[in-house]
């Protein structure tokens, strides 16, 4: 069997419309597609071996879990890519003209797009020159005290010549800072969109890859990517993430911009996007959970459902529970599913069992169905346990499952292996995510 390893994408965009608007802005809501590629249907780019990347993939997932700590709790394109590093998704695009092409991490948990930038005294090493902002004719500070520089939660003025600053830090402890700036973004060879603002770090540290010279931020915060383009798309995008093995055997997923990223038809629920002082993270309204035919509250002890109680994330791994739910979950599953239960190879996970049949894995775990306001999501085995494998040359290889949830910490997430074979569609003038059953593999 595959190993479930890293849910790493490659996003290949193609637009199918003109943007003739110097700003990028259109008066319609034209639309275009992007393919996703999960990262196994390629040749690996880690020297580690299967069983050493689930691991990694594992710990970066809980990283990942640690990073989205909301503030109240803490300090058009003919085509584009992003390629698989081993710790985030990498999206290829260029800055400045004359253009200068980099990769950075695609990010729905930040704001502010952001590049390393020279000259760089305190940055990471990354593989690809540094980008320089006096080269490029189309750089322009942010000066303080401007619109721009006041609509930027993590801008502050203590930039040189009164120009706009930021210090962006991260849960895991990861640092950037730097200045504020607008530049013309570029997709693919012919597209343009000028007055972005980005923000060129002249001091980067923490857990950040060589491979990566930055940040892509596609939050729902006003400085990100995806909130610029609103005008183009109307403020509508849609995914269909394929299962790990499909993505294995070379099936690409899907998302959509736009008119496009309408989901509609029969068997389409929809939930509403809870807005908060943030207004960074997707929050959703998390009701409860069904194992096999047991129904769990989400807390049974408080009386109401707190709105906006969980965050949909398709850069996370795992899924992360309130701890009471969690915790029924898990019992519920004990009782319910008939396989030798072991302790974690990777020692992270906290529900595993021995797998010796693959063929009749499927027949043996409950369904399990997360139960949002409005909208109930039945998951399937792909979608509520991870598959490893450990090789021994003293002991026969192991094959093992383990629960793809997790408890939370402060924020519960939503992430993207219960998020597969669903076409999932976000409206953010509507404020809404809708779900459809899909098998992603045929999705166009």
């Amino acid at each position: 069997m595959k190993l479930y390893n890293n849910n790493y994408l490659i996003f290949a965009i193609t637009l199918t419309l003109t943007i003739s608007n110097p700003n990028f802005y259109t008066t319609e809501a034209a639309g275009f597609s992007i393919n996703l590629i999960h990262r196994d249907s390629l040749p690996s780019l880690s020297p580690l071996s299967p069983f050493e990347r689930v691991e990694a993939a594992l710990q970066r997932s809980f990283n990942r879990a640690k990073t989205l700590i909301p503030a109240d709790h803490s300090p058009q394109s003919p085509s584009t890519e992003t390629v698989p590093d081993d710790s985030v998704y990498l999206m290829r695009f260029a800055l400045g003209t004359p253009k200068v092409e980099t990769l950075a991490v695609v990010d729905t948990g930040s704001n502010l797009t952001w590049i390393q930038c020279a000259p760089c005294k305190g940055c990471y090493k990354q593989k690809s020159p540094l980008f320089n902002p006096t080269s490029s004719s189309t750089y322009k500070s942010v000066p303080c005290r401007s619109r721009t520089c006041d609509s930027i939660k993590s801008a502050n003025c203590q930039g040189t010549n009164g120009e706009c600053s930021f210090t962006l830090r991260y849960g895991d402890n990861s640092v950037s800072a730097g200045d504020v700036a607008l530049e013309t973004l570029s997709l693919g060879p012919s597209a343009s969109f000028n007055n972005i603002t980005v923000g060129c770090s002249h001091t980067a540290r923490g857990t950040f890859s060589p491979a990566t010279s930055g940040i892509v931020g596609l939050s729902g915060g006003r400085e990100s990517l995806l909130q610029q383009m609103g005008p183009s798309i109307g403020g509508r995008f849609s995914y269909c993430l394929v299962p790990i093995l499909a993505a294995s055997e070379g099936k690409t997923s899907k998302m959509h911009f736009g008119d496009g990223a309408v989901v509609s038809g029969a068997r389409v629920v929809t939930t509403p996007i809870v807005t908060k002082n943030t207004g960074t993270f997707y929050y959703l309204t998390l009701v409860g959970m069904t194992v096999g035919n047991q129904w769990f509250d989400l807390d049974s002890s408080k009386k109401s459902v707190p709105e906006g109680n969980i965050v949909i994330d398709s850069a996370t791994t795992l899924t992360y529970l309130p701890r009471d739910l969690y915790g029924k979950v898990e019992a519920a599953l004990k009782q319910q599913v008939s396989l030798k239960q072991i302790d974690d190879q990777h020692k992270k996970m906290k529900l595993c069992y021995e797998v010796t049949n693959t063929k009749d894995v499927e027949a043996k775990i409950p369904e399990i169905t997360a139960h949002f306001n409005g909208a109930d999501l039945k998951l399937k085995p792909h979608n509520t346990f991870i598959m490893s494998t450990k090789k021994s040359a003293i002991m026969p290889t192991k094959k093992a499952m383990c629960l793809a949830f997790a408890p939370a910490g402060l924020v519960p997430i939503y992430g993207n292996m219960a998020q597969m074979n669903f076409l999932i569609g976000y409206d953010l003038v509507k404020k809404t995510v809708s779900f459809k059953p899909t098998d992603c593999t045929t999705a166009t």
